[in-house]
């Protein structure tokens, strides 16, 4: 584990710079609704939703009821099964952490581990487990320094949201430039771009989530010899 905690900090860099920004928004817009660091340090650590975390705010201001809330967020972050079938042999294999793995796997984690190259001599699985608590700690980090902030500096919130969205342009940069296979990106956003059109801004996620999915199953052979 001291050995692969390095290595995954270095990963988890980009991260770092990203979580701490949306984490400090998000502990802004708590603050503005009237919620103080506790509770934006409770919430990042037993929830860790991201962007469910930003329409949890809404939630609350507006007193919505816990039915409420929970079918919101479900449907919100639904797509993380998708992810999440990807690694299931991979998180069975590391024990118990893998009740870790599956509670962490945001979706900044998810491309990090998508991607993930290991050093000689570091365990793959202590590598994956750093990186989502490395990941997780930023979070709360954010969130309670911009719970403080905004209690100490209150300030005009509006559009402080598409912190989120400037994260996730960030992530897919990165993932663009680290690597020549670009297929997997056309067909992300191919399909996110057709469902868009057809359903609109509120149904388009599901439906094109399950395209890739679908896509890159059928493709799985080709893609893995290309990698390779």
């Amino acid at each position: 584990m001291k050995k692969a905690l390095r290595p995954a900090f270095v990963v988890t860099i980009p991260v770092l710079c990203g979580y701490l920004f949306i984490g400090i928004a998000f502990g802004v817009m708590l603050r503005d609704i009237g919620y103080t660091s506790p509770w934006a340090f409770l919430t990042s650590l037993t929830v860790y939703a991201g962007s469910g975390q930003y329409l949890l705010v809404s939630l609350l201001a507006a007193h919505a009821s816990l039915v409420t809330v929970a079918f919101m967020t479900l449907l919100l972050n639904c797509r993380h099964i998708f992810y999440g079938l990807s690694f299931l042999e991979t998180f069975h294999q590391m024990g118990i952490a893998k009740w870790y793995m599956i509670f962490s796997l945001t979706d900044e984690t998810y491309s990090l581990l998508c991607s993930l190259r290991t050093p000689d001599g570091v365990d793959p699985n202590a590598m994956r487990l750093w990186i989502a608590v490395l990941d997780h700690s930023y979070w709360i980090g954010g969130s309670v320094i911009g719970a403080i902030l905004g209690g100490m500096l209150p300030f005009d919130s509006t559009g402080i949201d598409f912190a989120m969205t400037s994260l996730f342009t960030v992530i897919f940069i990165e993932q663009w430039l680290s690597t020549k296979q670009h297929v997997p990106a056309f067909l992300g956003l191919g399909a996110a771009a057709v469902s868009l059109a057809i359903l609109g801004p509120d149904n388009f996620i599901l439906p094109a989530m399950l395209a890739i999915c679908v896509m890159l199953v059928a493709l799985r052979g080709r893609l893995a010899k290309e990698a390779a």
